[in-house]
């Protein structure tokens, strides 16, 4: 494989900007005519190999560019373009060289007319393949690989845009099977060494034909295109055990022994299996909420409910963020009460800063942070404001970290700054919410705090036992924690010669903890490596190691390893911070002598009339991502924008954007209480008519308020004056006088929440932890006490509604 190739994908919208106007439209004036695709899937890693064919059914011809967004699960390889008897490909060169080139280049102004539209954000890969007669066709090849995410059944999920099939199938319903089939050949091979079990795909297809007799490799093709103009989405459901599965590719027999290339790569897919459990004490994480501060006022009330329900044990600390951005301590402080009362009286202390908005600061503060054993971070973001022009360092920045991280973001309405939101989450597993009125931001942050708060694997390592003289090298190293729902893929390079030739099976033992229980499993694989011309799990585990070299620093100053990254990603077309693409055009004459090239030939270098617009570029972007690999043809001044499959998330991120909610402003409520609550700030909140006759939110805010940080409440006459009852009522209704007065109080105010539950779910966990209080005392007579505060609420409580 020559040096030629391009980078990743992106998640992106799809829509057609013409001389800025927006409006969506699945009709492209440059149709797509035909594709033909073969995909070969490894577990969980994908092999694509198409061709696509457009054509330009205007009278006119037309200035055309390709476009495709990137990131790092994906290593696009290889990309051309065919038209007629021209060809043009991109390349790869060293990134100075390259730099050269371009300034060499002619209509390079497209693809700075390209950078400069907000429609588009993050990092793009552009191709200005020039004009296009009326009635003429555009053949693009294009070869990537991708690592496909872990769907919430266990399968692993390959995705291709409906944008990327031919569109007369979808609506000619008189189109006979045949014609369709002429137009779309789409084969997929699938292959496991613990079985293949089935598929789901939401389209026609053949039936599965397994290939071998053991049921480990397979192929399906597609007979349509998917029903109501729907994205292709393939489910591939592997026999045996899901938490460990190992794939050998043999090495490449032109390169030396001991490079990367030259030995075998060993490519491990961990998926703990983590059982709903409590994590002890010391298991919790750490908690970090950064905050807007030009919202403060608005997410106080937010910030109130996140602490008081954050589990005794984790650690947590506040941001504030604007022109500076301030911390509630030094460093992330243990959970307790003094801690939690503490930040609690900051909350209203902290004045709004309309300034600047120095997220990036922040976060290199937070990760220059040592990492709190057993305890994995999570990130709770609220932003208002855009963050000026640091969106690609806010994501360089992400990146490096993301495996030690997990981020929630929570823009606010439109904010300028949502689309950088979406990508932090993505990047980092988490999730993304659209916040449109004061009661979303804390209904959806404690949500997230629910999932942040489930159980999760930690301590993982891997260990491997390996035939006598054979030893593996970890190109990315298994993280320290993966939470539920999640996978994590390593790379390892196996070198040495076996002291057996006949030994041809290793084992690897995967460790974790998830609370205080411990799990092991071992996997033993066959080094018997398959063989791919293509080298997917070499193309992958090359891609995180330039990646390695350039998070760990690596400058020219080091010029054995610069040289060696350069070579690297030179060999196997993997685009990396030290390589830069460039096309050539040139006449399909000349191709076979340019094939014949070796890769350092200084013929390669073309003379500056054939080179032509070609680069990664940082754009701005129109505010919604989505998780799927995706490609699309461009008109000049044409941008054709594709939506792919939303995750959860993301449809109800889309609904309410679709769907805003219609507010007004309830006045405030004066709270009367004989002593004030430890908490006091503007209660000033946007809610509903229907939702203030559900709930009493002043009081609820108020009991809130009161609970301690163990989860009980005190008898106090601020208590009772939230619950709307008398200091008599309270006195009175006491079971006996063996009933603790804080045992008694907080039976009252769980009583009390629980009657809001079904209308308001921010007290789920609130609940649970002075449940867990309660169990954890003595001789609290639950069941007189239950039946004194359901007389005294007007309530009908069961113990069992507590799991007690």
């Amino acid at each position: 494989m020559r040096p030629s190739g391009m980078l990743r994908k992106r998640r992106m919208y799809r829509g057609l900007f013409d001389r800025g106007i927006w409006f969506f439209s699945i009709y492209q004036e440059i149709q797509l005519e035909s594709v033909a695709v073969n995909v070969n899937i490894q577990d969980f890693v994908a092999d694509v190999e198409s061709k696509l064919f457009f054509r330009n059914k205007q009278q006119v011809s037309e200035e055309i560019m390709f476009v495709f967004p990137v990131d790092p699960d994906t290593v696009v390889y290889t990309f051309y373009a065919t038209m007629g008897d021209t060809r043009i490909e991109a390349m790869l060169w060293d990134k100075e060289e390259a730099q050269k080139l371009h300034k060499a280049t002619s209509g390079m102004e497209n693809l700075r007319y390209l950078q400069d539209q907000p429609d588009i954000w993050g990092p793009v890969f552009a191709c200005f393949l020039g004009t296009l007669p009326p009635n003429r066709d555009v053949a693009i090849n294009l070869c990537y690989i991708q690592e496909l995410p872990l769907h919430t059944d266990g399968a692993a999920l390959f995705c291709w845009s409906r944008y990327l099939l031919p569109q007369h199938t979808c609506f000619n319903w008189q189109i006979s099977e045949d014609e369709i089939l002429e137009n779309l050949h789409f084969r997929i091979c699938l292959q496991s060494a613990c079985g293949v079990s089935h598929v789901d795909i939401n389209s026609s297809h053949t039936p599965l034909q397994y290939t071998a007799p053991d049921q480990t490799s397979a192929e399906v093709s597609l007979k349509s295109t998917p029903w109501h103009f729907d994205d292709l989405q393939l489910l591939v459901y592997y026999k045996g055990p899901h938490n460990l599965s190992a794939v050998v590719e043999s090495r490449d027999p032109k390169a030396a022994p001991g490079s990367l290339l030259g030995d075998p790569v060993v490519m491990v897919t961990l998926k703990p299996s983590i059982p709903e459990v409590v994590p002890s004490t010391g298991q919790l994480g750490e908690f970090l909420f950064l905050i807007d501060c030009s919202l403060f006022q608005d997410a106080q009330n937010t910030l109130l409910f996140l602490l008081k329900s954050l589990p005794v044990g984790c650690y947590f600390n506040i941001y504030s963020f604007g022109a500076t951005f301030k911390a509630f301590y030094p460093q992330s402080v243990e959970y307790t009460q003094e801690s939690m009362d503490n930040a609690v009286r900051r909350l209203s202390s902290i004045c709004p800063d309309l300034g600047g908005c120095d997220l990036l600061g922040l976060l290199k503060t937070i990760y220059s942070t040592p990492l709190l054993h057993e305890h994995p971070r999570q990130l709770f973001i609220f932003i208002q404001r855009k963050v000026s022009s640091e969106e690609e360092a806010i994501m360089a920045e992400v990146h490096r970290y993301r495996d030690d991280q997990r981020c929630f973001c929570f823009p606010v309405n439109s904010c300028d700054s949502f689309n950088l939101c979406q990508a932090i989450s993505l990047e980092t597993k988490g999730e993304c919410v659209c916040i449109h009125s004061k009661l979303d931001m804390t209904s959806e942050a404690v949500k997230c705090l629910q999932q942040a708060l489930k159980p999760l694997a930690s301590e993982i390592s891997l260990h491997w036992d390996l035939p006598p003289g054979l030893e593996v090298t970890m190109i990315r190293k298994a993280p320290e924690s993966i939470f539920q729902g999640h996978q994590s893929i390593i790379y390892a390079q196996i070198h040495g010669q076996a002291q057996d030739p006949e030994a041809d099976v290793a084992a690897v033992t995967l460790k974790y903890l998830v609370g205080s229980q411990s799990f092991d499993y071992t996997l033993r694989f066959s080094l018997l490596p398959s063989a791919d011309d293509r080298l997917p799990v070499h193309r992958m585990a090359m891609m995180h190691l330039l990646w390695k070299l350039s998070r760990d620093g690596t400058s020219r100053s080091e010029k054995d390893i610069w040289q060696n990254a350069v070579t690297f990603s030179l060999s196997l077309g993997v685009q990396s911070p030290f390589t830069s693409s460039i096309a050539v055009r040139m006449e399909l004459m000349d191709t076979w002598h340019h094939d014949s090239l070796p890769l350092d030939s200084p013929m390669l270098l073309p003379p500056s009339h054939n080179l032509v617009p070609c680069q990664l570029l940082w754009c701005g972007f129109r505010p919604v991502w989505f998780n799927s690999t995706k490609f699309w043809m461009v008109q000049k001044f044409q941008f054709c924008l594709e939506m792919l499959h939303p995750k959860a998330s993301d449809a109800v991120v889309l609904t309410k954007l679709s769907s805003p909610r219609k507010e007004q402003e309830s006045p405030p409520e004066e709270l009367v209480m004989e002593e004030p609550p430890p908490f006091h700030i503007s209660w000033d909140w946007k809610i509903s008519p229907l939702s203030t006759r559900l709930c009493d939110f002043s009081s609820l805010r108020a009991v809130v308020a009161l609970q301690k940080a163990n989860g009980s409440w005190d008898l106090t006459s601020a208590l009772t004056s939230a619950l709307g009852l008398s200091k008599a009522e309270v006195k009175g209704q006491r079971p006996s006088k063996h009933v603790k007065p804080t045992a008694w109080a907080t039976v009252l105010a769980l009583v009390w929440l629980h009657r809001y539950k079904w209308r308001v779910s921010w007290s789920e966990l609130l609940e649970a932890k002075s449940c867990r209080w309660l169990r954890d005392q003595t001789e609290i007579h639950l069941d007189e006490c239950l039946e004194a505060a359901n007389s005294l609420l007007g309530c009908l409580v069961e113990p069992i509604s507590f799991r007690m």
